[in-house]
């Protein structure tokens, strides 16, 4: 595998087709037996949409045909479906163990009867013949039509006469051999992947797969079930209702905090009218630049309803006073209006000018972030369009009579006797506060020091307390899921895999907080394992939760139970992972702790990583360590003395290839039932070659008449080979990984990298934090230029707003302040400095000094 990582912004169908291209250049190179190349673009979308367990019918053959003939088909039909995967069950095949002293006996080769056996299965056309005035068309037709025919089929001997393929070999219909085992809750089961294609919605495709499922069980005349394991809308639909319920609420508690303060109906109902007016036009806005929504863009229009009603709010405040002072309705509204323009439109543009730089950024940030600064744009746009064109017009036509200003008749009063109460009561707080905060302010003015003192000693030690506050690259969100991977030492059997997996959920079956528990045995379970075949020393298990309300522990709390129930399981590398719906967001989940060593010598690099393993092990909060220097795969090594297979008048590649054939088999032709099209294997009896004993003695036949065995002509060791080798950039890489538990990423990775340094290296060899660390580090580093960018901004429209160079600085000088609040905030929550808090900063700093312009204009 290559991976080729390309800058950010690059036209990646583009560079998938250059790549191509380049990959068309090296092909006549590659050696004749390699399957051609595949070039693969990775993104989010390649992660299954949907994975769904099959389980009941008669047998798992019988649920192995239904998914393959009915399910599959159905599905794949559905617009928006890429592909639909199916791991586990069995799989027909027709077997052909020949027995390989018969074979000797009778001077025949594997390929011998493999050859055969493809010349005898054909259908071929011969051409066409005229007959008077017809055409016919000539076919050959000698495809097998039953086991019977294979069985009987004459291979000649090279003495002369035949003997029939049984009298060698012996046929059976039969399976292949297992290469997955899936189960469900402990039933036998089938494994449904879902990928959709590239463009379509998520939420769309899962919605007309769920639909088609339950069609499909109704349709199916066996009686079969299945269990949704995983499904991506789920998070997006929860999030997304999150994300709408809470921008509802907003504007909701919005306008009651209006009618708090103005205590007037109409006034209110005119703020009221200009949310979703704006919000409205922000949608028009959204549609024209192809946005779509989800969990950033909707999240900007929550934050963007906030925001919303503010200009509205002033420019209304401000035509209500005029109105208190006798002018007329039509007067006051475009006095009023006029009188503040120029102060919101100020306000409003620097909330822009905050989030203009994120749309300028590249690298994860902009993938993330650009979205949710595009519609805060367009909603704040809106705002200030509904603010000065909108308000003033119903406010002239709503605000008719002067005593619409205050509270209603005593009629009403009556009617509504606590909400009149409440009202009083708050003007009446409101008078007070409004009293006091006039004293502060002539305190605050005649005793500078004692304000500004305190607020840079506020400051400090708030920039003091930031480490303590910890970093992480995206906050973890609770999706329900845990992903578990079992990699048992290479060489070892499905069998033996499948009996520890099974061990293992024996012992998971005691959390109460799992609902299901579905396993893949032989399948590492990742995107790059699908694509590269799997290993029977591998086992992936998914494990689903109950809903978050019905549980009281996290999904990385259970994550961590389970960690230490398997701790004393030996035998295996035990991976636990609680997916975070966040790894949806960011195409899958980073390394928590990612290593990479580099350097030319692989003892020098074993040695370092053995150092750096045991660093990373020593670090209070890490689990799952391990080294990509793995054991060597067991191989049995083939020697073949040349001289002495010269002798017997064959080559390594004959002597090869009948070792290929006896072990492994090949296919030879397919047999046709049905509408199927079924592999015929053909290979040396098992019971014949299950022992390295037995290799040795495998028949060779010899072009000279003799019979040997394969250890006359070779000599057979047992030894390791290598797993993978790794480079980057042309330089051998290990890398060391593991996972954070209970404590902040950015502050283990920190300790780790404090201890690093203490690392003697020699000449040539470097180590670099990756993984989460990199990421997260690339991204804060953008976000602060964003921030400085947008401060910059900030400053310069209000330099031109207030046609002075230092002016803006009384109100800039307000934005470090705000970052007081933010550390407090996330000390006291627990939370940490990740992606989404510091866009929360950036924002700040637009929302800080709108009022503060507002005040000073």
């Amino acid at each position: 595998t290559i991976v080729i990582e390309f800058n950010w912004g690059s036209d990646m169908d583009i560079a998938a087709q250059d790549m191509r291209e380049k990959v068309d250049l090296i092909k006549p190179y590659l050696p004749s037996d390699a399957r051609a190349p595949m070039v693969v673009k990775f993104d989010p979308s390649m992660m299954p949409v949907m994975q769904i367990a099959l389980y009941g019918g008669d047998n798992i053959v019988q649920l192995k045909k239904i998914a393959d003939d009915t399910i599959e088909s159905r599905l794949l039909r559905i617009e928006g479906v890429a592909s639909v995967g199916i791991a586990g069950g069995l799989e027909r095949q027709i077997a052909v163990s020949v027995d390989p002293d018969k074979l000797a006996f009778y001077g025949l080769s594997m390929p011998q009867i493999a050859g055969k056996l493809q010349m005898e299965n054909i259908n071929l056309p011969g051409g066409n013949v005229s007959q008077g005035k017809k055409k016919y068309n000539i076919r050959t037709e000698a495809e097998f039509k039953d086991i019977a025919e294979i069985e009987n089929m004459p291979i000649p001997l090279p003495q002369g006469g035949s003997v029939p393929l049984k009298s060698i070999a012996e046929i059976e219909d039969t399976y292949k051999d297992v290469s997955t085992i899936s189960r469900y809750n402990g039933k036998p089961s089938i494994a449904l992947i879902i990928q959709k294609q590239s463009g379509y919605n998520t939420v769309q495709v899962a919605k007309k797969v769920r639909s088609e499922m339950s069609k499909l069980i109704k349709e199916i005349p066996v009686e079969i079930g299945y269990e949704t394991i995983l499904d991506q809308s789920d998070f997006i639909e929860f999030s997304i209702n999150n994300v709408k319920k809470n921008a509802v609420i907003g504007g909701i508690i919005a306008i009651f905090v209006i009618y708090l303060f103005l205590q007037n109906l109409r006034s209110t109902l005119i703020i009221g009218l200009s949310i979703p007016i704006s919000i409205i036009a922000t949608f028009v806005l959204i549609y024209f630049n192809k946005l779509t929504l989800n969990m950033l863009s909707l999240g900007g229009l929550a934050l963007g309803v906030g925001m919303l009603v503010d200009n509205s709010i002033v420019v209304l405040e401000n035509i209500f006073s005029h109105r208190l002072q006798g002018e007329g309705p039509v007067t006051a509204a475009t006095s009023g209006t006029n009188e503040v323009a120029l102060a919101i439109t100020a306000s409003t543009l620097t909330t822009i000018a905050v989030f203009l730089p994120i749309i300028f950024v590249q690298g994860m940030t902009a993938q993330l972030f650009k979205e949710l600064a595009l519609t805060v744009t367009f909603s704040l746009l809106s705002s200030l369009l509904v603010a000065l064109t909108i308000v003033p017009l119903l406010s002239s036509r709503l605000m008719v009579q002067l005593g619409d200003v205050g509270i209603s008749s005593k009629k009403s009063n009556k009617k509504f006797v606590f909400l009149t109460s409440l009202l009083h009561k708050f003007k009446v707080f409101y008078n007070r506060v409004e009293e006091k905060y006039s004293n502060l302010l002539k305190w605050v003015l005649s005793h500078r020091k004692a304000i500004i003192i305190p607020s840079v000693i506020l400051f400090i030690l708030s920039m003091t307390l930031i480490p303590f506050v910890g970093a992480e690259f995206l906050p973890h969100s609770d999706a329900g899921s845990i992903s578990i991977s079992v990699k048992m030492p290479y060489g070892t059997n499905l069998e033996e895999t499948n009996r520890f997996v099974a061990a293992m959920v024996e012992r998971l079956e005691e959390i109460p907080e799992i609902e299901g528990i579905m396993e893949s045995i032989g399948s590492g379970g990742d995107m790059m394992g699908g694509m590269l075949g799997s290993d029977n020393s591998e086992a992936s298990v998914t494990v689903q939760l109950v809903p978050l309300a019905e549980r009281e522990c996290s999904s990385e709390e259970v994550a961590e139970n389970i960690r230490n129930i398997t701790m004393d399981m030996a035998g295996a590398e035990i991976k636990v992972q609680a997916v975070s719906s966040m790894d949806f967001v960011s195409g899958g989940a980073l390394q928590a702790i990612s290593i990479g060593i580099k350097g030319d010598d692989m003892e020098k690099l074993k040695e370092i990583s053995r150092e750096v393993t045991d660093i990373v092990k020593a670090t209070p909060g890490t689990r799952e360590v391990k080294s990509s220097l793995e054991a060597g795969k067991p191989e049995m090594v083939v020697e073949i003395d040349r001289e002495k297979a010269t002798m017997y008048g064959l080559s390594s590649a004959q002597i090869a290839q009948s070792i290929n054939s006896a072990v492994s088999g090949s296919v030879a032709t397919k047999y046709k039932v049905g509408g199927d099209e079924i592999d015929v294997v053909i290979r040396s009896d098992e019971k014949l070659v299950d022992d390295i004993s037995k290799v040795k003695a495998i028949l060779i036949p010899s072009p000279t008449g003799a019979l040997i065995t394969l250890g006359d002509v070779a000599k057979i060791d047992k030894g390791t080979g290598p797993v993978t080798i790794v480079r980057e950039n042309q330089t051998r890489q290990v890398t060391v990984t593991g996972a954070v538990v209970g404590r902040d990423i950015g502050t283990v990775n920190r300790e780790i990298q404090e201890k690093l340094t203490n690392i003697h290296l020699p000449e040539g060899y470097s180590i670099k934090m990756g993984g989460e660390q990199e990421q997260m580090m690339e991204s804060f580093m953008d976000l602060i230029l964003v921030f400085i960018l947008a401060v910059v901004l900030v400053y310069m429209v209000m330099a031109a707003q207030f046609e002075s160079l230092k002016q803006p600085f009384i109100i800039i000088f307000t934005v470090p302040l705000a970052l007081i609040g933010v550390v407090f905030a996330l000390l006291l929550t627990g939370r940490h400095i990740n992606m989404t808090s510091l866009i929360g900063v950036i924002i700040l700093a637009g929302i800080v000094v709108n009022n503060a312009i507002v005040l000073i204009s």
